[in-house]
């Protein structure tokens, strides 16, 4: 019996963890499971037999981290690895005297600001292809934060391998949002309304007392299969090492709970072992569905709110010519000079909006917002505050852009900003948890579920001389994608870079700020040049 046709009778129990499990059963906190695909391979066959015997029908392979970023491995030896794994995940499942389902089990890559989007589409890819080499049923992505690789690989398996059950699992945290800030009312409308996957939900993050107190104020799609799988709880420290606190009695009296919501796949993330698994397939009769209570699902009606009018977009749509003036806040607690240079500007009448640097060069400066929010009070005056990706976390800039909209902030240029002087590397790091595509579908998702009354409006940096112009008009594309409504280039020096605006402006249909860098001295412009 396919999956398919299983889950129209029944609810399906799923695995617990592995990567915790197995470091729990070695002995050893920093094991990474993966290795042992091909070094311990008995182990991991082990691991599967015991969540088969514990009542799991369907079962992951041991590859949520088998990527070359976390696993630092060559593409062959990480094709040894994946291949191996679901080998080891077949050999478990014929044993068994009952169908057992091997879901392709894949965790997200890493970004850390060296790679590219297409150079981790393609990781992805590849991934897929060695799986898809060994004609499997299910292929699950899980631990995701949002859809941006998914919706393209969906595509991508589905030419490959037309009958493929696909499930896409998001990791929340306690307040329901996943780490790119997507609520799970919005993960699971996008579940909903994406096809080509059949199942989907949420797993790891947060513990089961947590997902269920989150699950019952929501309802879920019809059309899809739901899948939740929690972790134990979550880790305490004992004796220098943080550990899942046994709680298997709390844990299935949860998961009873979340099954009469109407999940139709159960199972354990992170802390969970087989005798998780055990508890919970005692609990749940995997005869009875309960999807009554999905009737009030309802996908979110574009209600005909009045979006109040940004003076900004506003000129931008009149065709006038836009001016923006851009400070760079001090080094200090002096802001004499900025100021002074605020006040003149307004007292010209000419300045439409004053845009402030984030610490440009990567050089520490009052933080742009903060001084953003000083001159617009003080001075009356529209201010663009630029958002860099390279200081801070993705809480660190949820909270400051939420400050920033309660402080009247409505205008933001995005950038990735620039890299930490080399000098300064050791004792400083970037953080770069968003590349500037990022952290603009970040807001353009805060302006869906925090500021829809009044969104953000945000534009982005164009370097039109790297690179071939063809380059340039496709990463514009993708951040207008992501919402972008304009662009602010670097400085114009030269007949050449006004030729390649133009032959740019007229590929791409958007709003463009060119940059106009005043030379103040011989110096000045020796730098410039450089």
């Amino acid at each position: 019996m396919n999956i398919n046709k299983y889950l129209e009778q029944h609810k399906l129990i799923m695995d617990g963890a592995m990567g915790t499990y197995y470091s729990r059963i070695t002995n050893n906190e920093n094991a990474i499971s993966e290795f042992a695909n091909l070094d311990e391979p008995e182990t991991i066959l082990e691991i599967h037999r015991q969540y088969i015997n514990a009542g799991a029908k369907l079962i992951r392979t041991n590859t949520f981290a088998a990527n070359r970023q976390i696993l630092g491995v060559t593409e062959e030896k990480q094709r040894e690895l994946i291949t191996m794994a679901y080998e080891i995940a077949r050999k478990a499942a014929q044993e068994s005297k009952e169908k057992i389902y091997i879901a392709c089990d894949i965790g997200p890559i890493a970004e850390n600001g060296t790679r590219t989007e297409d150079e981790i589409l393609e990781e992805y890819k590849f991934i897929c292809d060695v799986f898809l080499q060994e004609e499997p049923e299910v292929i699950l992505f899980e631990t995701f934060s949002d859809f941006r690789y998914i919706r393209k690989l969906i595509p991508y398996l589905h030419e490959k391998s037309p009958d493929l059950f696909i499930i896409t699992n998001f990791s929340l945290n306690k307040n329901g949002y996943s780490a790119s800030g997507i609520s799970a009312v919005n993960l699971l409308e996008e579940i909903a309304s994406t096809d080509g996957i059949q199942a989907g939900g949420f797993n790891c993050g947060i513990g089961s007392g947590h997902m269920y107190q989150m699950l019952k104020r929501i309802s879920f799609p019809e059309n899809k299969y739901i899948v939740v799988a929690p972790n134990a709880g979550y880790p305490e420290q004992l004796q220098n090492r943080m550990i899942f606190m046994d709680n298997e009695g709390y844990f299935s009296e949860n998961m009873y709970r979340i099954g009469t919501l109407g999940v139709d796949i159960i199972g354990g993330c992170c802390g969970t072992t087989p005798s998780y698994i055990s508890n919970v397939s005692s609990r749940i009769n995997t005869n009875i569905i309960n999807r009554e209570n999905r009737s009030n699902y309802i996908h979110k009606e574009s209600k005909s709110k009045e979006v109040r009018k940004n003076q900004f977009y506003e000129l931008f749509q009149s065709n006038k010519k836009v001016v923006a003036v851009e400070l760079d806040p001090p080094f200090d607690a002096s802001d004499d000079k900025i100021m002074d240079c605020a006040y003149k500007l307004k007292s010209s009448g000419v300045v439409d909006i004053i845009t402030i640097a984030d610490s440009p060069m990567g050089r520490s400066r009052v933080d742009s917002i903060l001084m953003s929010i000083k001159i617009a009070k003080d001075t009356g005056l529209e201010v663009m505050p630029h958002v860099a990706c390279r200081d801070k976390n993705m809480i660190a800039m949820r909270s400051g852009l939420l400050g920033a909209y309660l402080n009247d902030i409505r205008n933001v240029l995005i950038v990735t900003g620039d890299p930490i002087p080399v000098e300064n590397r050791q004792s400083t790091t970037g953080v770069f948890d968003y590349n500037s595509i990022q952290l603009m579908e970040f807001v353009q998702e805060m302006n869906k579920e925090h500021f829809s009354e009044e969104p953000i409006y945000f534009g982005g940096a164009l370097n039109y001389g790297r690179g071939s112009i063809d380059k340039v008009v496709e990463r514009m594309e993708k951040k207008i994608a992501a919402g972008a409504k304009y662009f602010l280039t670097q400085p114009i020096f030269s007949d050449e870079d006004v030729m390649r605006i133009k032959e740019i402006k007229e590929k791409v249909d958007t709003k463009i700020l060119c940059g106009i860098m005043p030379l103040v001295s011989y110096r000045n412009a020796n730098f410039a040049s450089i």
